[in-house]
């Protein structure tokens, strides 16, 4: 940045030398009628130019490098905080965080463009103004003031264009979040009919949006309409007055032609700051919007113990209350397989928030591992605890790069996770989160990630909503064998997966109320024969 800035700034000085050199040409190569002047004034002008153009051609590459690093960087560091496993506080959707990771991240690293910019316009005003003092004391005087107060003039309008491009691209997020929410539930919404409803409710954010850009637009050109219109009036009041000058003999004809071109030129370096000052107030803006989620606050705190127990209950939990549950008691031995089946589905998603560790306020007591789950190291809490749910995301690759883990016992986790059906199909591209799968192969595929990672405590959520009996009964049965000698909980209503259980919790009310083999639960408890057998 430093050296493409010292560049920039020597090709603007070079070139507000230019018109010093014509003017130097014609006083003592033209008007003497001598030779040698004439050559070194040409050699001159070459050597100027051959700087000029060089130094340009460098220092904008390496304005352009630094701008495209910063931009990379910028976007990992937002993408570092979104995936924090700690969480996030930002309270935006997932779409506005694309829009910040995106175009936020690259307009705020054009701060480096508007201060190269900068730097250039003022080495060329700086040297205008030295060199029309040196011909002149008065005019350089008067360029001195009136410099500052065109700059003044054109900053007045750069709140009101800031505060105008954060309103922009403050819609433009929520338009691009709306976006990618309508893009992921098309097929939910033409299949209630309400495809109609969402396009109308997009094209007025879009409008929002259109109107938004219009004012920040508007005050970029009031912007540029006012540094014009200053330039313009600063060029002709210094030509007019060296043109004064020349008539009565107080500068020479090389001098005159000096002057008029530095205040041509000068003309370039102002209408640059103005040009800066915009680039600078959308930099602004998108960095504060940046600031705001780095700085967000997680969503948990990471404890510092790096140690589980193995010899402790690696799940336990005692009178734990959190949103509808209330005094629930629960743990898993070293090696269990449990069921939970939560007759109110709030409660199992209360419960599966508590066990991943994202639970904000909650009373009782949960351990993993004999630990307090908040005292836990964060990538501990992960590597013993892993949570997969009945929604999959997957990624662009293939099948096989969506596993993560290549094992020798990948064909029978597959199997077990009652996915045979797609082993001839690891090598196959992916199109866009899996679309081209159906649910129910999102769903085993996630299961066999899951299962392939081994982890000390498994925790599934309705892992067979999207399959039928018969693949259910073949995915409860391979669960078993491979989770067998590790620790499982699994939250269900499947019979299948209950029936291979060690033993089912059954919460009702936010409590629990019943455990026990599912058989002898499924013979005695109408309540569980009702939501179980089907």
């Amino acid at each position: 940045m430093t050296v493409g800035i010292l560049l920039t700034a020597l090709h603007q000085a070079t070139e507000a030398a230019v018109p010093v050199t014509i003017g130097i040409f014609v006083d003592q190569a033209v008007a003497s009628g001598e030779l040698m002047p004439l050559v070194w004034c040409v050699v001159m002008l070459f050597a100027l130019f051959a700087v000029l153009s060089n130094a340009w051609k460098l220092g904008a590459r390496q304005i352009v490098r630094a701008i495209e690093f910063e931009t990379h960087e910028l976007r990992l560091e937002i993408a570092q905080r979104v995936l924090d496993p700690r969480g996030q506080r930002t309270g935006l959707r997932s779409g506005e965080l694309l829009s910040i990771a995106t175009s936020d991240a690259e307009k705020a690293a054009l701060v480096m463009r508007a201060l190269s910019l900068g730097c250039a316009a003022g080495t060329a005003l700086l040297v205008s103004s030295v060199s029309l003092l040196l011909v002149d004391v008065p005019l350089g005087i008067g360029v001195l003031i009136g410099v500052p107060l065109v700059v003044l003039g054109i900053q007045g309008l750069s709140p009101l264009l800031t505060r105008r491009t954060s309103t922009q691209q403050e819609a433009v997020a929520q338009t691009t979040a709306l976006a990618t929410d309508l893009v992921g539930g098309l097929r939910t919404l033409r299949g209630i009919g309400a495809q109609h409803n969402a396009a109308a409710r997009y094209r007025r954010s879009s409008q929002d949006t259109l109107r938004a850009t219009l004012r920040a637009v508007s005050t970029a050109g009031l912007q540029d309409g006012v540094s014009i219109a200053l330039s313009g009036l600063l060029l002709a009041a210094v030509a007019g007055v060296a043109g004064w000058f020349a008539l009565n003999g107080r500068i020479s004809i090389g001098e005159l032609i000096t002057v008029v071109g530095l205040a041509q030129f000068i003309a370039e370096p102002v209408g640059t700051l103005g040009y800066a000052s915009q680039v600078l107030a959308g930099s602004r803006a998108s960095a504060g919007r940046l600031a705001s989620v780095l700085s967000s606050p997680p969503l948990v705190e990471s404890g510092t113990t790096t140690v589980v127990d193995p010899a402790q209950p690696l799940l336990q939990l005692d009178g734990v209350s959190y949103k509808t549950l209330a005094d629930v008691d629960l743990t898993l031995r070293p090696g269990e397989s449990v069921g939970v089946l939560c007759y109110d589905p709030r409660d199992a998603d209360a419960l599966l928030t508590v066990v991943a560790g994202r639970a904000l306020e909650y009373s009782g007591a949960v351990r993993v591992g004999g630990t307090a789950i908040d005292e836990l190291d964060i990538d501990v809490l992960r590597n013993t605890v892993l949570l997969e749910r009945h929604e999959t995301d997957l990624f662009e690759g293939t099948l096989r790069t969506n596993l993560l883990v290549e094992s020798p016992s990948l064909e029978r986790v597959m199997t077990a996770a009652g996915a045979a059906d797609l082993i001839e199909e690891l090598d196959r591209p992916l199109a866009d989160r899996g679309q081209a799968l159906s649910g129910g192969q999102r769903q085993r595929l996630g299961l066999a990630r899951a299962l392939l990672a081994e982890p000390p405590l498994l925790v599934l959520h309705d892992p067979s909503t999207a399959v039928d009996a018969v693949t259910e009964e073949l995915l409860a049965e391979g669960l078993a064998e491979v989770r067998s000698g590790l620790t499982t909980l699994v939250l269900t209503s499947s019979p299948a997966l209950l029936g291979k259980m060690d033993r089912v919790v059954v919460l009702a009310d936010g409590a629990v109320v019943t455990e026990g083999a599912h058989a002898e639960l499924a013979e005695t408890d109408a309540t569980y024969q009702e939501a179980v057998l089907r």
